[in-house]
């Protein structure tokens, strides 16, 4: 778990703790350095920077595969979903399966293609909020939690979605799914989300579990 900082360094809501201080880290060696897990999860709040973080993972990985929550919960739920990843994508992978997963809105409403893992990727990634849920833990080998301060993943997140009505929306459900679930406090490692687009992250040393080599 997180410690508390003396210091307000960002702005985070619903009992977030700051996990700094910060010292960087080559995104290149986070799969190595957490282990090689198979199964990565990596969550945070929306607008946190975690598909910019988790592009640079893979691209170090050669072969892996990324899962995006989005494409789970598309037409289904928010948050509603972790059955669907469980048993459509995670069981199956870990069994050994390659995975061509259509969740069933993607039948319904008639999208195209599919969630997609080779048996053999040697790390599979998920990528979204609640990606690191407690009742996918047993699933998930290793998670990263990206933190960002508020004003910064708000600013990203009406930029990208360009809609004021549906950010609202989504943050009514966001907020109290993570204060009551809190990935944060189960997380291998934290990483900075305010500036993940260079080949060096931010790692927190908040957390008493962390390795040795990122203290």
């Amino acid at each position: 778990m997180c410690e508390v900082p003396q210091t307000d360094v960002v702005d985070l809501p619903d009992g977030e703790p700051d996990c700094g201080p910060w010292h960087p880290v080559v995104v290149a060696d986070l799969h190595s350095l957490l282990g090689c897990p198979r199964v990565l999860a990596v969550d945070g709040r929306s607008g946190s920077g975690k598909s910019t973080l988790v592009a640079r993972i893979v691209a170090a990985v050669p072969g892996a595969a990324v899962v995006h929550t989005d494409d789970v919960a598309w037409h289904h739920d928010f948050f509603d979903w972790a059955d669907l990843l469980a048993e459509g994508v995670l069981q199956p992978w870990r069994d050994g399966l390659g995975v061509a997963y259509r969740p069933p809105a993607w039948d319904a409403r008639g999208r195209a293609g599919a969630i997609m893992a080779a048996a053999d990727a040697p790390l599979l990634v998920v990528e979204g909020v609640g990606a690191g849920r407690r009742a996918l833990a047993p699933l998930v080998d290793a998670m990263i939690w990206v933190q960002t301060d508020r004003a910064t993943a708000t600013r990203r997140g009406l930029e990208r979605d360009g809609d004021v009505a549906f950010w609202d929306e989504w943050e009514a459900r966001e907020r109290p799914f993570l204060a009551a679930d809190r990935p944060w406090e189960r997380a291998d490692l934290v990483v900075s989300g305010q500036d993940v687009r260079h080949g060096l992250v931010e790692v927190g040393s908040g957390l008493p579990d962390l390795p040795a080599q990122f203290r």
